[in-house]
């Protein structure tokens, strides 16, 4: 039995990338994840993965995988989310907002003019939908007072990364996060912001391929970066941390964290910090 063999975590946008990364952290300590987003056949994505292919890999890694087909730009689908979670477990320990809706121009350094007004989409899915998935986490957690709230945010909050729209996004996600935080602390339930620098999910490592003078920049060179997983071994983490709540409000740089908890990556390198380099978040517990 696993350290987390009686929760139950919800990972929005979990068909690849770092969703996917998280879940599998959390299968390996045996948590039930709900595995959200919109990709179910194979082959109807540019990038590889399926909510049913994470899910299968979560119960192959010894947790409980359940694969939910969720577009978290529809209200209903996710309201519909969340009454299954409560109608199959009663409970609800772990939401990690991770969904993020990212444009193909991402990395392209035309200036926002230049860019199509459907960028907004991030503001969609990326800010908004984790308002939606917390409202609905916050209704499961209160009664019970207990639990933990996940954005996935980064650097991007404070330093200029990618364009307007994508530095606009990860801000709020740290500062909705943070004010979450004041209204969920007399309930017990935690909610912080973590920095995740470059990582090495199928977009990253696709992107990085096709332009290979981005591993001379800062941001996306490979030897500060790390594997999907990390993340979720640090979630994994906080959520046996039984002094859990002076972190709450924060937001943290996961490598830091990883090391105050002494997280390694898979491979069990120790990732460094880009405080330095980067910036410094902007808001400490509350």
């Amino acid at each position: 039995m696993g350290l987390l063999s009686d929760r139950v975590a919800v990972v929005t946008g979990a068909s690849r990338g770092i969703g996917k990364g998280i879940a599998l952290a959390l299968a390996d300590e045996g948590a039930t994840v709900y595995v959200t987003g919109r990709t179910v056949s194979p082959g109807s994505h540019p990038l590889p993965g399926t909510v049913g292919e994470t899910a299968a890999e979560v119960d192959r890694r010894g947790g409980r995988g359940i694969a939910v087909q969720v577009d978290h730009g529809d209200d209903d689908q996710v309201a519909a989310l969340f009454e299954q979670v409560e109608r199959e477990q009663g409970r609800l320990d772990i939401l990690v907002n991770n969904a993020f809706s990212l444009p193909e121009d991402l990395t392209e350094p035309n200036p926002f003019w230049e860019k199509p007004l459907s960028n907004w989409e991030m503001v969609d899915v990326g800010v908004r939908s984790n308002f939606v998935a917390a409202w609905h986490a916050a209704r499961l957690m209160v009664p019970r007072r207990a639990g933990l709230i996940v954005a996935i945010s980064g650097y991007v909050g404070v330093t200029y990364t990618y364009g307007v729209v994508f530095g606009t996004c990860k801000s709020a996600v740290d500062r909705m996060a943070r004010d979450m935080a004041v209204e969920l602390k007399p309930h017990n339930i935690a909610s912080i912001s973590l920095w995740q620098g470059l990582t090495f999910t199928e977009r990253a490592e696709r992107n990085i391929s096709l332009n290979p003078a981005m591993k001379e920049q800062l941001v996306t060179n490979p030897t500060i970066g790390c594997s999907p997983e990390f993340p979720g071994r640090v979630i994994a983490a906080l959520v046996q941390d039984t002094d859990l709540m002076r972190h709450s409000g924060g937001t943290f740089i996961t490598a830091e964290l990883a090391q105050e908890y002494g997280v390694t990556d898979l491979d069990g390198k120790v990732i460094p910090s880009l405080r330095a380099q980067r910036g410094a978040p902007l808001w400490s517990p509350v």
